[in-house]
Formats: structure tokens, sequence, C-alpha cells
């Protein structure tokens, strides 16, 4: 069974910097787009960044000049390094992978909360 693990969050004062990772454990095959979303409370979950295989970008608009996407194709895994953290990007990130033959997978969330 796959599992995306996300590591990296937790508590960052304004202007910080944190590096989000997400790991699939078990076997997946085929993956297409690899993404972040976030979830504040009372808000609806959005899209914050996501990359194809092929390395394409895009970014949520309040992200962008902040935050930057990658991936590594070979280890499953897609990082987002976010720069310039502001309270209002305190959230549940979650990671999401959408594969060609199998679906979307989900992690489980971490939290980011960044101070005033």
């Amino acid at each position: 069974q796959v599992q995306l693990v996300e590591s990296g969050g937790g508590l960052v004062q304004a202007g910080g910097s944190l590096r989000l990772s997400c790991a699939a454990s078990g076997s997946i095959f085929s993956i297409n787009a690899m993404g972040w979303y976030r979830q504040a409370p009372g808000k609806q979950r959005e899209l914050v960044a996501r990359i194809t295989r092929g390395g394409s970008t895009n970014y949520a608009d309040s992200v962008k000049g902040r935050f930057t996407i990658s991936r590594d194709n070979a280890k499953n895994t897609v990082y987002l390094q976010m720069n310039s953290l502001k309270p209002e990007d305190t959230a549940v990130y979650y990671c999401n992978y959408v594969t060609y033959y199998s679906g979307n997978y989900w992690g489980q969330g971490t939290q980011v909360t960044v101070s005033s």
C-alpha cells in the first residue's frame, strides 16, 4: 500500500524559511504531477505549487517568488522550499501525487505555523 509521508513542517517566525519533503513508501509507478496544497482553518484546500514529470511548474500567485517546488523522480520525492514566510502562510500542507494509471495519492499533512 502506497503512503505519502510529509516532513519539514514546524513553527517559524515571519521572514523565515522551511523546506517540506514528501516521500512515497511502497511501490508507486508512473507518477505524472506532484504538488503541494494547503488548508488554513475555516478555508478550502488550495493549490500552492505543482510540478509535472517534465519539470514544468505552476504556483499560486500568493507564493510566487517565495516558494520553489522541485522533485527527484528517482526517489519519488517532492520538495517545497518556502522562503520569506508570512503569517498568512500558516496552514496544514499536503502533498499530492497524480499517477497515469492508479489515481491520486495524498499525504497526511504537516503543520506550518508562521508567527508574526
